[in-house]
């Protein structure tokens, strides 16, 4: 079966958290985290081993992948929930932004709805 371009960058971003996917001339636009890959990598190397990352819904457009996701275990009173915007170029990684904000409870919830999921977090 034949995948288009933006499934297989799909896949790619998905299991990207390996050096070969990234490319030398990386370009980090993320408030949290050092320019390049080296400040990508080092981020990495630090995190907690309490770290839990959900990826929810992913979507592809030519050579941009967004994934919204949960980072919780970081070590901060609350969870994370994050849009990664990834560019990809000739099958690597070559810019990436984030969006990022504190996961609100079912009672900080104007809404009534949780931000990620279907369930508020404990």
């Amino acid at each position: 079966m034949n995948q288009t371009i933006e499934e297989k960058n799909k896949e790619l971003v998905l299991k990207a958290f390996d050096e070969r996917y990234w490319s030398p001339n990386y370009i980090q636009h993320s408030a949290h985290i050092e320019p390049g890959r080296e400040g990508l990598f080092k981020l990495i190397k630090s995190i907690t081993p309490t770290l839990k990352y959900e990826p929810g819904t992913i979507v592809a457009e030519k050579d941009f992948v967004i994934v919204h996701g949960r980072f919780s275990g970081i070590g901060l009173p609350v969870n994370w929930i994050a849009a990664d915007i990834v560019r990809i170029k000739d099958g690597i990684l070559v810019e990436h932004w984030d969006v990022i904000q504190d996961e609100a409870t079912q009672e900080q919830s104007k809404s009534g709805f949780p931000m990620f999921g279907d369930k508020f977090p404990k």
